[in-house]
């Protein structure tokens, strides 16, 4: 039967297969596979090849794990081979009744990638019922005075199976007195009538037995047999008669119990008990129940359509005589749309990713509704506003897929709710919800809470603190949100980068790893990325830059005056008429701090004559309070103090020598007579500094022989000019040109005449030297220093009135024109200071740029009128308005002036200043 059923099932599909070649280029097809089997197929018989009919290869099975969705487990799918097999009794007349046509719709399963495929299979009927009566006797009392031709209506057998195989015939076994008719319904169903030949005589014959079979259509035919025992009764003339021989009658579903469906009536012409009529149900019925007197049926339970839609009831009209008549009722049951919409799911899929495209099958609904007609159509609908959508698959079956974009970090589940209702009247719907989660992939990168960082981190810092903190945030669940730092770039070095910052990988802390010092990094960028830990990961990166705050750990550093290379104080001289407010020299002191903390002020300490002198407070200028008296002595010391303006301040001293003097031959004397300590150490290093002179001048003596011995025969004259006795000594450099030690980059020499005039002779120089030269300079009567001319112009007389080279005026402020370190003009004792701490760096950057021009020889340190060359250099908005000038910090000893610049001379204003000379205070210079 396998095998038979197979080849016909194979030609019943062959029309449809070709469609289902469309499943290689389409996710799920909406034609059916159709399958055509006889019904009681034995377990494990193969209906067809199911794998084979989708397209699917035996290789492929593992993997797509192709399986059947339905109610009842009446097919499988075999693993290996992909058939389709019977697992369970298929009785026809079980499944789908009296139906003309019996169909299992369901859907096979495919996973990798989930598809449906609708397969029908159709249940062929066999003959396996016989008819059957509900009784194996029937007692028939029919009266010996029944005119022959009466017919009586006979039970029906009842056969399950349908079309050839049902109910066919009747036959009724051999009778001289009766007959069978065999009738038809209009439903199709057959019943038989058994029709008097003969009168009959109950004398001769009072009881006959007959044999009634019922035989089906099939091949070979069943049949089923009753017994009819037939009594024979006395004379009863008139039989009752029905108003109708069939009553049809319509009654919907829903009607309660108890309600009268009709009531049948039959007459007896009889008078008497004969006339006299009881009502019965030629079979006992559980369904309507019925009076006996007046024929009323009514209903005793609830009807339902779905379980039977139509009923035919005979009933039996017997007078007092035993004479009996029948009647039909039939009774049409009307549906009523009394069932909701059941609504399944098959094969859902409850996580989805939140990549999934749309079109992505999700889950297979199917609905049920038992109703018939409009009541069993069904509409299906999905609530609220959500990224799916239902797709019409097949009758009753759809497909929910994706309709939309999915963001699990906007929305992490959704809860679907699927509502079916019918086309009844009124409408039922049902609705069932089902939730479906959104899983997390890595779509979201890190970010930042800020754009960028700054920190401002105060220098001398302890290592190991937390300087800042960065914080990015990931939506992502999981490894896919677990954010981690690191630093990827600097613009400081690589190798120095591990020995400055580092940040913690969890928490996003930045250490610093020592201690920052402003004076040599003051700010640097770090970039940080934030990296999560999906796959692939994701990062973002953000700047963090640290700006290193100063503390005042660097005491004011004075410049002027220093100390000799001997360690020896210096002395200033000053003109005995200098008139109040005549300057006399210049504290010069820088620090290395910034803003506050690097705003200088200098206040004196000690003064041998407290009310002679008076000290800027912002510019460090020592200025005459008034004019020298008789009792002041010649000369003076002051303890000047610079402190800065941090908190704490630091501070630094220096000590001012004074001397009162018109000349500098007035001062030597004065300076020689000065005791001396007796040092030890001191005698012994002078010992050591006579024989090495004394070394010296033998080899300068060589020397000085054996040019003499090589200019004896030059005809020049003028060669020997500078070699005249008694003219000047050349003295060593009295401040060493270090600038960084706080001296000008400048040499000179001091010449001082041997002969007792108070006038000098000096040189006429014709030479510009450069800066790194040495400048030989004469003293003239008045103390002033010149520079010596060259020997060239020279005579070897030295009454000889040699012209004299005035100042250069270049180097000269004006008093008018001499800045304060604040910018404040004519001894201005006040001044602002930038707030900002970087204003202030690019300050001391500028100053420091100002004293590198003033170390060119060749530079006038004048960029314009004004500016001290920091236009060309900052900008244009830094000028001498805004920038202190350090300028007047730069005196040059032995001259009357600070440095001035071109736009002095344009102004026409004169120089004022002193006399002021320095001189080395020491044995040295003694010997």
């Amino acid at each position: 039967m396998g095998s038979g059923a197979g080849e016909r099932g194979w030609a019943e599909r062959r029309p449809v297969l070709f469609p289902f070649l469309l499943s290689l280029f389409c996710p799920a097809l909406s034609e059916q596979i159709r399958y055509r089997i006889p019904e009681e197929m034995p377990e494990g018989s193969v209906v067809g090849n199911l794998a084979k009919d989708l397209g699917l290869s035996v290789h492929e099975l593992p993997s797509r794990q192709l399986r059947i969705s339905s109610e009842k487990p009446y097919f499988t799918v075999s693993a290996k081979s992909g058939e389709l097999l019977v697992s369970g009794r298929l009785d026809r007349e079980q499944i789908c009744g009296k139906k003309p046509a019996c169909a299992l719709e369901f859907e096979a399963v495919a996973e990798n990638p989930l598809n449906f495929y609708h397969v029908s299979v159709d249940i062929e009927d066999i003959n396996d019922h016989t008819p059957k009566f509900t009784q194996s006797s029937f007692d028939l009392q029919i009266s010996e005075s029944t005119v022959p031709g009466t017919r009586f209506i006979l039970e029906a057998a009842e056969d399950a199976d349908i079309g050839l195989n049902s109910l066919r015939i009747y036959k009724l076994s051999l009778s001289p007195s009766f007959s069978l008719i065999n009738k038809e319904k209009q439903d199709g169903s057959k019943y038989p009538e058994l029709a008097l030949e003969k009168r009959l005589d109950r004398e001769q014959q009072s009881y006959h037995r007959l044999v009634l079979t019922a035989m089906d259509g099939g091949d070979p035919p069943l049949s089923g047999t009753t017994e009819l025992r037939i009594q024979v009764t006395d004379a009863n003339d008139n039989p009752p008669v029905f108003n109708q021989d069939v009553y049809r009658v319509s009654l919907p579903e829903n009607v309660p119990p108890g309600t009268t469906v009709l009531q049948v009536s039959a007459t007896d012409q009889d008078e008497g008990i004969n006339s006299e009529i009881t009502y019965s149900f030629y079979r006992t019925g559980q369904v309507f129940s019925l009076n006996s007197k007046s024929g009323e049926i009514t209903t005793l339970r609830m009807l339902d359509f779905e379980e039977i839609k139509e009923y035919s009831i005979v009933v039996e009209a017997r007078d007092g005589g035993g004479l009996a008549a029948q009647c039909t009722v039939e009774i049409n049951i009307q549906d009523e749309n009394d069932n909701s919409p059941e609504i399944t799911f098959h094969s859902l899929v409850e996580m989805i990713l939140e990549n999934a495209a749309p079109g992505t099958l999700i889950a297979l609904i199917k609905i049920y509704d038992q109703d018939s007609g409009e009541n069993g159509e069904v509409n299906c609908r999905l609530e609220g506003e959500v990224p799916f959508q239902i797709i019409s698959s097949s009758k009753n079956s759809y497909k929910l897929v994706i309709d939309g974009t999915l963001d699990r970090e906007q929305t992490p589940e959704y809860n679907v709710t699927i509502t079916a209702t019918d086309r009844g009247k009124p409408p039922l719907s049902a609705s069932k919800s089902v939730t479906l989660i959104i899983t997390d992939i890595n779509d979201n990168a890190p970010v930042f809470l800020q754009a960028s960082y700054m920190v401002h981190v105060m220098e001398n810092n302890p290592p190991g603190a937390s300087i800042a903190q960065v914080s990015a945030s990931d939506p992502d669940l999981g490894p896919n949100g677990h954010v981690s730092y690191s630093i990827v770039a600097s613009d400081l070095e690589p190798r120095a980068l591990a020995s400055y910052v580092s940040v913690s990988a969890q928490s996003g802390v930045v250490f610093a790893q020592r201690a920052f010092d402003h004076e040599q990094l003051r700010a640097f960028e770090l970039t940080v990325q934030a990296r999560d830990q999906g796959s692939p990961a994701l990062s973002a990166n953000v700047s963090l830059r640290v700006l290193v705050g100063d503390r005042n750990d660097n005491a004011p550093r004075v410049l002027y005056p220093a100390l000799g290379p001997d360690g020896s104080a210096l002395f200033d001289t000053v003109p005995r008429a200098a008139q109040p407010g005549y300057l006399v020299t210049k504290v010069v002191a820088v620090d290395a701090d910034s803003g506050h903390n690097a705003w200088l002020s200098y206040h004196v300490l000690q003064a041998s004559e407290p009310g002679l002198f008076s000290l800027g407070l912002r510019t460090g200028e020592v200025r005459t309070a008034r004019a020298l008296g008789d009792r002041d002595a010649a000369r003076q010391r002051l303890l000047v103090a610079v402190r800065d303006g941090g908190q704490p301040p630091l501070s630094a001293t220096a000590t001012l020598h004074l001397v009162f003097a018109d000349s500098l031959q007035e001062v030597l004397p004065d300076v020689s007579d000065r005791p001396e300590p007796s040092d030890p150490q001191a005698e012994l290093q002078f010992y050591l500094v006579v024989a090495l002179a004394l070394i010296s001048v033998l080899f300068l003596l060589a020397v000085i022989l054996a040019v003499a011995l090589r200019l004896r025969g030059s005809p020049s004259p003028a060669a020997w000019g500078c070699f005249q006795p008694g003219l000047c000594v050349k003295s060593g450099p009295v401040v060493p040109p270090n600038y960084s030690e706080g001296t000008l980059p400048y040499s000179y020499n001091l010449c001082v005449a041997q002969t007792g005039k108070t006038e000098f002779n000096f040189l006429k120089c014709n030479e510009q030297l450069s800066s790194g030269q040495d400048i030989l300079l004469c003293s003239d009567s008045s103390g002033a220093l010149f520079p010596l001319c060259n020997s060239s112009e020279s005579t070897s007389h030295p009454e000889t009135q040699m012209a004299q080279a005035p100042p250069n005026t270049d180097w000269r402020f004006s008093q008018a024109q001499r800045p304060g370190t604040s910018g404040s003009q004519n001894g201005d004792e006040t001044g602002t200071w930038p707030n900002n701490q970087f204003d202030t760096e690019m300050l001391q950057a500028m100053i420091l740029a100002s004293a590198s021009e003033a170390a060119d020889g060749g530079s006038t340190l004048g960029g314009g009128a004004g500016t001290m060359g920091l236009s060309a250099r900052y900008g244009p908005q830094f000028t001498l308005q805004h920038v202190p000038d350090y300028r007047q910090n730069v005196y040059i000893p032995g001259s009357n002036a600070t440095l001035t610049n071109a736009a002095a001379k344009r102004d026409g204003k004169a120089p004022t200043g002193g006399n002021g000379n320095k001189k080395k205070s020491g044995k040295k210079e003694k010997k």
